[in-house]
């Protein structure tokens, strides 16, 4: 009994040095060739790059390679105003441009994808020259030609959310090929991340009103 005492003694102490190596750990994220972020506290491949530390709250101001204060939560409120303006002048909801911003970029301003999308909307070269954007990582201009471009495809697509914004994942062209949302695994998950984040933003704002 002695001797199982001990080992249980130990694997306790073992396992709780565990959890406190890990309550410590240093996060990393990359985001892949789909645009869909990947988070780590064991990076396994060289594209990861530090997110933020667990041995500190997210206000502690930490700068990347790829994102500047990127571990500081007040990037998410940073742009209310810009959105808000933007949302107003194109007639699309707070809440859903709010949503693509933060399924896009995650309120980086100067985000950069593997496939060359730039800034807090995402924008491919070729989308913000059809917008007129001509400095695609001033916070205004970004936005303004994101949410320019959502109005265009919700307007193309008849009021359907769901395909305008597989059309802003996957391509106009993709979305008629298919006759709706691409048979892509990655349009289809950014689609209900989109709505998840939409809803979130909905319930707020009701909760803010009452």
């Amino acid at each position: 009994m002695q001797g199982s005492g001990l080992r249980w003694f130990g694997f306790l102490l073992g396992a709780s040095a565990l959890l406190v190596t890990q309550a410590a750990a240093d996060i990393y994220a990359y985001r892949d060739s789909r645009g869909v972020l990947h988070f780590s506290n064991a990076p396994a491949e060289p594209r990861y790059r530090f997110y933020r530390s667990e041995a500190h709250s997210w206000r502690a101001v930490r700068w990347t390679s790829w994102g500047r204060r990127y571990a500081d939560p007040n990037r998410y409120k940073a742009y209310e105003m810009i959105v808000r303006d933007a949302a107003e002048r194109h007639q699309v909801d707070v809440a859903l441009v709010k949503a693509v911003i933060r399924a896009e970029s995650d309120f980086v301003p100067d985000a950069v994808s593997p496939k060359g999308a730039l800034g807090l909307m995402q924008l491919m070269p070729a989308t913000a020259r059809r917008h007129g954007v001509l400095r695609v990582f001033d916070p205004h201009e970004n936005i303004d030609g994101g949410v320019r471009h959502l109005r265009y495809l919700l307007d193309r697509f008849n009021g359907n959310l769901r395909l305008a914004l597989a059309a802003y994942n996957a391509g106009e062209a993709a979305v008629d090929r298919h006759g709706g949302i691409p048979p892509y695994p990655e349009t289809w998950e950014y689609v209900a991340r989109v709505l998840s984040f939409r809803d979130r933003y909905l319930r707020d704002r009701y909760a803010q009103r009452n």
